[in-house]
């Protein structure tokens, strides 16, 4: 049976005919259309773009890996029913869902998506290897592939104490055969988006293909931009490793001319905050209520981002409310932050994960005074907006229908976020 299983898991299977079977066929501008997500468990990132894709196509029915999230928090599927895979009936999958890795390629080709026109996927694991056939489009919506099994392999395996032993070794034999079947599972997507340039990038070194830049959605309504600025600058992540917030507290206990404001907390708590060496101009506030982080970035003076992140919605979110970014220039900063050599600037770039180098940015923005207005700060973020998300998911599918355009859709308000 393992044998079985594993192969399961390694081929790319070439898909059947559904024999016997007829499926009355919808008009061409409005497909039978199925979303496939990887796993839900809370309202986070990559949710409130299968919230979007289902205002885009509210005929959808929704697929997982597992659906887990609590009623309170269910509003963004619109009251749909999650169809699942065997996975959400194994023992312990509530809270363990996510050592079953390894059956993870084997439960998505499971979903039986025969009756469905278009198959869109949102992915950043193993949603896009749902099996489909000749006859039907899969669009795969990128947030990133499989980081922990790419180029970041080694330094998931650190910071998971994973990288010797026997452990490390099985994990190892898994992420490489996890790679084998991600490339293979690739080749069954007619068209990919990346939600940003970087992830494009990354499709193409991982895949070989090409990937249409769509940004994710952003909820631009929720943030009133705020022109009058604060002496302060604002922090504001989890406190892992790749946040490198480390960098940021480092500067700014070194040259205490500036005041920092870091909320946040999580596994590196106690080393950020040693490295702030009780400076007086850096206040930590920990995790606040979200009303709150929206007043302290409606008011800092600028946003502080060090990380490397596939897009980076809180540099959105910052700018929406009118205020600038500092960020390290690689990831998605690069597509959000307008540095001071382009018309209407909204923030400066860094070239080095290093206290030195925000030390640096954060002097040339004291230079920059005026230069960067709240205004073009808000209408920047205008290019991340809902409303634009929907148009450019729309006009991309109806292109890979070849059809002129999709039937309207019947967008009804979402229920409010409580």
């Amino acid at each position: 049976m393992s044998e079985i299983i594993e192969r399961a898991q390694l081929d790319t299977l070439a898909p059947m005919q559904r024999i016997g079977t007829a499926f009355p066929r919808m008009p061409a501008d409005v497909p039978r259309v199925a979303v496939v997500h990887e796993w839900l468990e809370a309202y986070a990132g990559s949710e409130r773009v299968l919230e979007q894709l289902l205002v885009c196509f509210p005929q959808a029915d929704v697929f997982a890996v597992v659906d887990f999230v609590p009623d309170e928090h269910r509003h963004f599927l619109q009251g749909r029913k999650v169809q699942t895979s065997f996975i959400q009936k194994l023992p312990l999958s509530r809270r363990i869902f996510r050592h079953y890795l390894s059956l993870m390629p084997l439960a998505i080709q499971q979903l039986d998506l025969g009756a469905y026109d278009l198959v869109l996927s949102s992915n950043h694991a193993v949603a896009k290897g749902v099996l489909t056939g000749p006859d039907q489009t899969h669009i795969s919506y990128v947030h990133s592939p499989m980081r922990y099994a790419w180029d970041l392999q080694h330094q998931y395996l650190a910071q998971s104490g994973i990288d010797r032993g026997i452990r490390s070794a099985y994990a190892r034999w898994l992420l490489t055969r996890l790679r084998q079947w991600d490339v293979c599972s690739s080749q069954g997507v007619d068209h990919f988006i990346a939600n940003s340039t970087y992830i494009a990038g990354r499709i193409n070194k991982t895949y070989r293909r090409h990937a249409t830049v769509i940004h994710p959605p952003v909820d631009i309504d929720r943030f009133t931009p705020v022109h009058e600025k604060s002496d302060y600058f604002l922090l504001a992540c989890r406190f892992v490793p790749y946040k490198r917030a480390d960098i940021v507290v480092e500067a700014f206990a070194r040259d205490r001319k500036h005041r920092l404001v870091v909320v946040g907390s999580g596994p590196d708590r106690a080393r950020v905050h040693a490295l702030a060496r009780n400076a007086p101009n850096i206040e930590f506030k920990g995790i606040v209520p979200q009303d709150e982080l929206v007043r302290l970035m409606q008011h800092a003076r600028a946003f502080v981002f060090a990380a490397e992140e596939d897009f980076g919605i809180a540099m959105v979110e910052a700018q929406a409310c009118g205020t600038p970014v500092i960020a390290f220039g690689r990831g998605g900063a690069r597509d959000i932050v307008v540095p001071p050599e382009h018309p209407d600037p909204t923030g400066l770039l860094f070239s080095e994960q290093a206290p030195d180098a925000v030390a640096l940015a954060v002097a040339e923005f004291d230079r920059l005074d005026g230069l960067i207005t709240s205004q073009a700060c808000r209408d920047n973020a205008l290019r991340f907006s809902q409303p634009r998300f929907r148009s450019e998911i729309r006009g991309f599918v109806a292109r890979a229908l070849g059809i002129s355009q999709l039937a309207p859709a019947a967008v009804h308000a979402l229920p409010a976020v409580v």
